[in-house]
């Protein structure tokens, strides 16, 4: 239900008007401040010298010295002088109690005093159980305010909740509120009680769950902080007791680690940069973050075969008894892998070699494959394709990714353990692309016998020789092979 009050809108009238900084006036409220400006001093003695009504309206800018009537808000508070103070420095102090909304009508500005024609706003009284539910509401958030974080403003809060007019309470919260002068403002310019009430309650909920958010933030930063002095002291117990077993320390760990950088025959490329990233493991704090980045990229160098090879085996009758051990028929097909492995034999130097098999499902494409590697003495690996779009699937991540690995190349070859296994590479034909990259491009190089000895990955960052590896592709269909491997 809403009551108004006799005034009507029309309702207009003269007064010396002060622009204020930083701070809204509410109805029902006292607020002081200080006013230092000529024109202001001079609209405030003026209102003194009558019945001590004064006009405050904000800037909309309080880093303005001087502003102009466009850049103060039109709707602003009738308030009265309860005190004023001269101060030494010429400013004087007030305290001034809000009375009722108005809105501008026209400013007059007579050398920087300004005097303003103002319509007090309607005084609309609005009760019912709409406006209770609405405050039954705000209790609620402010009781929540008190359980997450009681300091002064909770406080003032509930004391502000002890206002028994709808309109007062309304008021006496916004006044409270910890939110930006513009949000006051847009509380000042509403003038249904309901709706600002309902303002109120949307604004209560933002600082709430900023309030839960900034809670939340210091018991995380709180339990980390715990677990890393934690981690501390339980390492430095940890040293201690190593040193009375005798176990390695970390510099002995490190020496570990060097030793296996020389005896893992990698490219001086390599070797180069797995003792620099060793040097700035030294200089690391132990169990830091990047100490652990740094460590794993040094045992991905000394662990990926350089040098480790499998004794081939050139015994093409034997080749040919493993074949026919392993699969009845396909005769075509086996000829075809003989006079392969012939050739390859009788060139001195062959460069990696590429197969394709390409059948439907079931038909013995990869077990194939596992016969050539069982009949030849290599390492047999296999490498999935299909489905794979990411060109980092093949060439890997680079280290400033948090998480990065090699790609799967480098992973296969690691598995395998020698220089020169068999590595199937099923389903070439579903091979896809999109924004991240185009994988048969990556894979085009792995293929390449004039590229391969040089190939790249991203995250080894060095040159990988795959020359001397077999690689077996497979595929359902010719015609779905992306172009650049065909």
């Amino acid at each position: 239900m809403e009551e108004y009050s006799d005034r009507t809108p029309t309702d207009i009238a003269r007064y010396p008007m002060v622009p204020i900084r930083d701070v809204v006036i509410f109805p029902f409220t006292k607020v002081a401040f200080k006013i230092g400006r000529p024109g202001s001093v001079r609209a405030l003695e003026e209102a003194l010298a009558t019945d001590r009504t004064i006009f405050l309206a904000t800037q909309h800018d309080a880093s303005v010295d001087e502003p102009t009537p466009d850049q103060i808000y039109m709707v602003g508070t009738l308030g009265r002088i309860l005190q004023s103070q001269k101060q030494d420095n010429g400013q004087i102090k007030v305290v001034v109690e809000g009375r009722e909304r108005a809105t501008t009508v026209r400013v007059e500005n007579n050398n920087g005093a300004f005097t303003a024609l103002v319509r007090r706003a309607p005084v609309v009284n609005e009760t019912g159980t709409r406006v209770d539910a609405l405050i039954q509401r705000i209790n609620t958030l402010v009781e929540q305010h008190m359980r997450l974080a009681p300091d002064a403003q909770t406080d003032a809060l509930q004391t502000a909740l002890r206002n028994q007019d709808p309109s007062h309470l309304a008021d006496a919260l916004a006044s409270q509120l910890r939110i930006s002068v513009e949000d006051k403002q847009g509380l000042l310019e509403i003038f249904s009680t309901q709706a600002r009430l309902q303002r109120l309650i949307e604004l209560l909920e933002g600082e709430l769950e900023k309030r839960q958010l900034d809670r939340t933030i210091q018991t995380r930063v709180k339990r980390q902080m715990e677990k890393a002095q934690k981690e501390y002291y339980l390492n430095e117990q940890i040293k201690a007791i190593h040193k009375e077993l005798g176990r390695k320390d970390e510099k002995a760990e490190l020496e570990d680690l060097k030793k296996k950088i020389e005896e893992a025959g990698m490219t001086e490329e390599a070797k180069e940069k797995a003792m620099q990233e060793l040097h700035r493991l030294e200089a690391m704090p132990p169990m830091s973050a990047e100490g652990t980045v740094s460590r794993t990229y040094i045992d991905w160098l000394v662990n990926v075969p350089w040098k480790q090879k499998s004794k081939e085996i050139k015994d093409l009758n034997k080749a040919e008894d493993v074949l026919n051990e392993d699969h009845f028929g396909l005769e075509k097909i086996k000829e075809r892998i003989l006079e392969h492995l012939a050739v390859r034999q009788l060139v001195k130097n062959p460069k990696g070699s590429i197969l394709c098999f390409v059948g439907p499902p079931g038909v013995g494409k990869t077990s194939l494959g596992k016969s050539i590697a069982r009949a030849t003495g290599r390492k047999f690996v296999r490498l999935s394709l299909g489905g794979v779009r990411d060109e980092a699937e093949i060439r890997g991540h680079r280290r400033t990714y948090i998480g990065a690995l090699p790609g799967q190349i480098i992973q296969m070859m690691k598995k395998a353990g020698t220089v020169n296994p068999l590595i199937l590479l099923d389903e070439v034909d579903k091979l896809g692309a999109d924004f991240r990259g185009d994988p048969s491009s990556a894979l085009l190089e792995v293929l390449d016998p004039e590229q391969n000895n040089t190939f790249q990955d991203h995250y080894l960052d060095v040159e990988y020789d795959l020359s001397k590896v077999f690689f077996i592709a497979t595929a359902n269909v010719l015609h779905t092979i992306p172009p650049a491997l065909q």
